[in-house]
């Protein structure tokens, strides 16, 4: 690619990443966030407009003077198959550009699956699933959501421990399965940066992310506007922060972890349910929960605040988002939460919120990671 090819490629992927995060813009509004001048800006929406990565409408009236600038909007008809495997579901999504979720698809399965079972059952629900692909302009990849360690950039699992998944490869079986190019990343990692384009975290510089489901708690931390990976990619495993010295094993071989004491099946047996996910927590904590279930929420929100005063009092965000299962507990005692945390760290000051999209936020999450390579290089 010779350098006026790499110029044009860099341009239209400012253009398309722009609205594909931001959602419709008019063109004038393209041209005063890219800092192209207009004539650029309309030859790079119609090339975007060409290959069908987005489409251009007319706006509403408004009564001003002179000819309206078009509205610009990336196309959902492009699209990607998100998957989410946990240890009592699996979750199978078909997510368009723009964080637009055409469906969404949660099978319980009788015990863990492993990842055989995993990508069959994914491959059974996108057949399931194809008057919704039909439909679509274009699949590009599957992105996977995984709550284990995954080395992204192998494709490969390096531990899922409470799927039992070790060292293996990952996107490989995923991808022969479906015919189409996998990538995979941690769960809560995705999260975090789904939350950070489409949800509480937009525009936020410096953030802690933390994600609850049936497999554990993972988190992610987004400080100068960019996420802390790590040197190897592993970071943001919050989940084992010590929090209650000599508690419950954790399967990480210490006691007393984060993860193993603030669990969903805990809040889940409380209310005497032994299935349903954090859907069925969410209909327990919001229906006047029976003292049980009060109980355990209140014993598992203390020791979630002794965590965040931690990650408070270590990274400094000025916004911590809980998802997942977490989320819900929020919902429950939010206030009784965010002022636990500000009382007990140093500084104080930060805010607490639940995370904005809901049951699609790790398919949402999956999806970005599988768009990445179009929205580099649309051309």
């Amino acid at each position: 690619m010779n350098g006026t090819e790499s110029l044009r490629t860099q341009n239209l992927s400012q253009i398309l990443t722009t609205v594909h995060r931001n959602g419709p813009l008019s063109r004038s509004e393209l041209t005063r966030r890219s800092g192209f001048n207009r004539s650029t800006v309309g030859a790079l929406v119609s090339a975007l407009a060409e290959k069908h990565l987005v489409h251009e409408t007319e706006p509403a009236g408004d009564g001003r003077v002179g000819r309206p600038s078009p509205i610009v909007q990336a196309n959902p008809g492009v699209a990607v198959i998100a998957v989410n495997p946990d240890i009592d579901a699996l979750t199978v999504g078909v997510v368009g550009l723009g964080g637009k979720v055409h469906a969404r698809v949660r099978r319980e399965t009788r015990s863990v699956p492993s990842l055989d079972d995993a990508v069959r059952l994914t491959d059974d629900i996108v057949a399931d699933l194809h008057p919704v692909l039909a439909g679509l302009n274009q699949v590009l990849g599957v992105g996977i959501a995984l709550p284990g360690l995954v080395n992204a950039g192998a494709g490969r699992v390096l531990i899922a421990p409470h799927l039992g998944w070790r060292d293996a490869d990952l996107t490989g079986p995923f991808g022969s399965a479906l015919g189409l190019p996998a990538v995979a990343a941690n769960d809560a990692s995705l999260g975090s940066l789904a939350e950070t384009i489409f949800g509480a975290a937009i525009g936020v510089d410096h953030a802690v992310y933390l994600n609850g489901s049936a497999s554990g708690i993972g988190g992610g931390i987004v400080t100068g506007g960019a996420q802390l990976v790590g040197s190897r990619g592993y970071g943001g495993e919050l989940g084992h922060t010590l929090v209650r010295a000599g508690g419950s094993a954790c399967h990480c071989g210490r006691s007393g972890c984060l993860d193993a004491e603030v669990r969903l099946e805990r809040l889940l047996e409380a209310a005497g349910l032994s299935g349903g996910g954090i859907e069925a927590l969410e209909g327990v904590l919001s229906d006047d929960p029976a003292q049980a279930v009060r109980d355990e929420a209140e014993r598992q929100l203390e020791l979630l605040a002794v965590a965040l005063v931690n990650f408070v009092n270590i990274f400094d965000p000025e916004l911590i988002v809980l998802g997942g299962f977490l989320g819900s507990l929020f919902g429950f005692h939010g206030a009784q939460l965010t002022e636990a945390v500000n009382r007990g760290s140093l500084a104080g000051g930060v805010q607490v919120r639940r995370a904005a999209l809901g049951p699609e936020l790790l398919l949402v999450g999956a999806a970005e990671l599988a768009f990445q390579p179009l929205l580099a290089s649309p051309s």
